[in-house]
């Protein structure tokens, strides 16, 4: 192999290892805005691990965090708003982000 593909090995390395990073930060983001969000719905204990994978499970619809954000507004109604929601997301995501390094 020359340096060239040497290279180009780390650097396609590096991107997977980064894709990957990111989906489980935004997977663990997803996790805690749903034990958040559970336990403004007054939920607990089983129920609100059910419902932080229903916030998981929701950001399959689509591409983007937007379907994350529709379920969200839709299950806390007057619980709270579209800006809290995204506030909340980006704390979760760097608490998230925090917790991969830590635990790698």
């Amino acid at each position: 192999m020359t340096t060239f593909d040497d290279r180009e090995n780390a650097f396609e390395s590096k991107y997977a290892h980064d894709a990957e990073m990111q989906f489980k930060a935004e997977a663990r983001r997803n996790k805690l805005l749903g034990l958040w969000a559970a336990e403004k719905l007054g939920m607990s204990g089983a129920e609100a691990d059910e419902y932080a994978l229903s916030v998981i499970r929701a950001d399959f619809q689509e591409p983007g965090h937007e379907d994350v954000v529709r379920k969200l507004v839709e299950d806390l109604g007057g619980r709270s708003n579209v800006s809290e929601i995204r506030l909340k997301m980006a704390e979760f995501l760097s608490v998230a982000k925090a917790q991969l390094v830590t635990e790698n």
